[in-house]
């Protein structure tokens, strides 16, 4: 069987609103490996639809572990790895397609590992986030430039709970095009999110020694606030510039405060 040259990976739990649209967006892809954590709500059967291969998963490790699960059943000699509330726009996808087809007519005339002939393994693509129904171009969230297109045999995810990294074994380069990102239609959707990734990162600072606090806290808030507001020109996005910087730095409060209390959990009241 010939190997594919682009495989698709993604991991979902309940992302029927957004799962179709999103395989939609890469059907020029050879291969869509999805890592389902027990859905109830049809994701599967909607993959499935799709043409993607589907997997469901027992246990919940964590972003990075279940990432990593989704790469290990996949073939391409390239592996695109994307979130289910992301579309690849037809600029980026063109994009890729060219990547791919190139290193592919090198592969049958040099086969060469990339590591060894100093030729790319990985690209960043620049993501562009919508948050409570505006697209986001200033401060934190743009250029979010994140690694997600890579060859198989060079890149690994690391083990973070939320928040993980990839991480490839060569030298990467940047794709022009967008990557669309459509997490938070509403606030109470970014609050929820923001309660649970918190608590992720404060748990995975702490197991790397990490230590936080309620003066950390409050320092590295108001520093995450100036820097999407101000440095980062997060108020040329108007008034939800605004509730952006001040929800950025609230999650990164929260987050140095839970990891103080995950170090030194505070006493109940009848021990």
């Amino acid at each position: 069987m010939q190997q594919p040259a682009l495989s698709v990976i993604l991991i979902t739990r309940n992302e029927a609103e957004h799962v179709a649209d999103c395989l939609a967006s890469v059907a020029f892809a050879d291969e869509w490996i999805v890592v389902d954590a027990q859905s109830t709500d049809g994701t599967p059967e909607i993959a499935r639809e799709r043409g993607a291969t589907v997997v469901t998963t027992a246990d919940w490790p964590g972003f990075g572990r279940q990432k990593n699960r989704a790469l290990d059943l996949a073939r391409g000699r390239w592996v695109l790895s994307i979130d289910a509330d992301e579309r690849v726009t037809p600029a980026l996808a063109e994009q890729i397609r060219r990547i791919v087809a190139a290193d592919s007519s090198d592969h049958h005339s040099a086969p060469a590992a990339p590591r060894a002939n100093g030729k790319l393994v990985g690209y960043e693509l620049s993501r562009l986030s919508n948050f409570c129904g505006q697209w986001m171009r200033h401060g934190d969230w743009y250029p979010d430039r994140v690694l997600r297109l890579f060859r198989r045999d060079a890149g690994r995810f690391s083990d973070d709970l939320v928040h993980e990294r990839l991480m490839v074994d060569g030298p990467t380069g940047r794709l022009n095009g967008e990557l669309l990102h459509d997490s938070m239609p509403t606030l109470d959707s970014a609050l929820d999110k923001m309660n649970r990734y918190s608590t992720g990162r404060a748990r995975d600072k702490i197991d790397a020694g990490r230590r936080g606090g309620l003066a950390t806290a409050l320092s590295h808030g108001l520093w995450a606030f100036f820097r999407c507001y101000v440095l980062r020109r997060g108020l040329l996005d108007g008034r939800l510039g605004l509730v952006l910087a001040l929800y950025v730095a609230e999650g990164t409060y929260y987050r140095y405060l839970k990891m103080g209390l995950l170090a030194n959990p505070p006493r109940r009241a009848f021990d």
